[in-house]
């Protein structure tokens, strides 16, 4: 096993999994676990894209170390707790791995700035982005180290104190250039990666499709109900209730809350319902499982075909972003909402279409409108200016009045989240 007692060689082990990253045509970011002594426990490269095709748009690397600590925990290996656990990341985490590393209540060590999504995009350390109940826990455990230099690159050390087993605690300038250019370098490519589904003139209904048509036969293995809904684009309606109140009893029998995210295509065909596997881990929240489970089921559909053959796929099974996400519970301010938030950030990675501000729906509402729009509204720009994220509750009445609020359930959060607004 691996042992570093020195930031500079922790972020160095970042370093080398961007550069897989990289190389493997994903973003350039990577991220290490450590235990409480400084032993490697993991380190993982970001894997949104593999093979030149969308795999996963979560699989950001804080996001596969926090799902895999909690993943070796249920199968009953020996793990320190969340508290004594360090994850090193070669860049500022997103909205989505910052909402993750809350839930799961870790230690955090930020080598380079992010200026469009990162939590610390403005370099204030204030974590003003966050909903004002989280800014504490963000203060108290996410660490910047100093970078001793007079580059572009150099700064002072902020945030909170470093665990006691780093005896180095500074990053060395061509290692946090390193860190910030493998970033840049891949970026605008993946970018427009994910952004390069047809436009929706050119889809598709997969519901004209025969029933052994291997789309369908994959979508139902999937999800047994694909296509056996069907509402006017973009204007869920009483129908899906009977989907989302099943997907809920599941999440709930898993460790949830009760929450469950649909996702309906540009027809407003029914393509996936989903609870989550909270009692799994921790951050595994309905939506995650929804967008991860879709974006695998096209990366599965179209790996090992030809070009014309993967454009048919994506034909008949678009973008999340033009149809709808419909999840049965409204974000609130708690980690694992604003980790959705995110999560649904880097699904959309790109602007929304004009034609279809909403996008992301919700059934039962959390917050009031005015606080759900002062979260948004707070969020790093890409979320905020480039995306616009802005949750809308249903406009069918009978949707919601056929959906009553969940009862609670307890979480797996290591501390109560307050809900207190920016």
């Amino acid at each position: 096993m691996k042992k570093t007692i020195d930031v500079q060689a922790a972020v160095a082990l970042a370093a080398n999994e961007a550069i897989a990253a990289r190389t493997q045509g994903s973003f350039g970011v990577g991220g290490v676990l450590l235990d409480q002594h400084g032993n490697v426990l993991k380190s993982l490269q970001n894997n949104v894209v593999r093979e030149g095709l969308i795999f996963d748009p979560t699989a950001h690397g804080e996001r596969q170390l926090i799902d895999w600590y909690f993943a070796e925990r249920a199968k009953g290996r020996a793990l320190p707790p969340p508290e004594e656990v360090t994850l090193v990341t070669s860049l500022d985490p997103c909205a989505m791995c910052t909402g993750a590393i809350l839930s799961a209540g870790f230690n955090v060590v930020v080598a380079a700035r992010d200026a469009n999504a990162g939590i610390n995009y403005d370099a204030s350390f204030s974590f003003a982005c966050l909903p004002a109940g989280l800014r504490s826990q963000a203060e108290a455990s996410f660490f910047y180290p100093a970078v001793k230099g007079a580059s572009q690159f150099a700064r002072d050390s902020a945030g909170a104190a470093p665990k006691s087993f780093f005896i180095g605690k500074t990053i060395a300038e061509a290692t946090q250039a390193l860190c910030s250019l493998v970033f840049e370098a891949t970026s605008e490519k993946v970018q427009a990666l994910l952004t390069s589904d047809p436009p929706r003139a050119q889809l598709k209904d997969p519901a004209q499709l025969a029933p052994d048509h291997p789309l369908v036969r994959q979508l139902k293995t999937l999800y047994p109900d694909a296509l056996a809904y069907r509402c006017a684009p973009h204007r869920p309606d009483a129908g899906l209730a009977p989907y989302l109140r099943a997907a809920m009893e599941r999440d709930r029998r898993q460790g949830g809350e009760g929450d469950a995210v649909a996702l309906l295509d540009s027809f407003g065909n029914l393509l996936l319902c989903s609870p989550g596997r909270r009692a799994l881990s921790a951050i595994c929240t309905a939506f995650m499982e929804c967008t991860r489970q879709y974006a695998q089921l096209r990366y599965t559909l179209m790996q090992g075909l030809d070009a014309a053959a993967q454009a048919e796929v994506r034909q008949y099974l678009a973008h999340p972003r033009d149809g709808t996400f419909v999840f049965a519970r409204g974000p609130d301010a708690s980690a694992q909402s604003y980790m959705n938030l995110g999560a649904y950030g880097s699904t959309m990675e790109g602007p929304l279409p004009a034609d279809n501000p909403a996008q992301f729906q919700y059934v039962t509402a959390a917050l009031d409108d005015a606080g759900l729009a002062a979260i948004c509204a707070h969020m790093p720009p890409l979320y905020r200016d480039v995306i616009r994220i802005r949750p809308r509750q249903v406009a069918d009445s009978a949707l919601v009045a056929a959906l009553p609020a969940p009862e609670s359930q307890p979480t797996m959060q290591p501390t109560p989240q307050p809900t207190t607004l920016p």
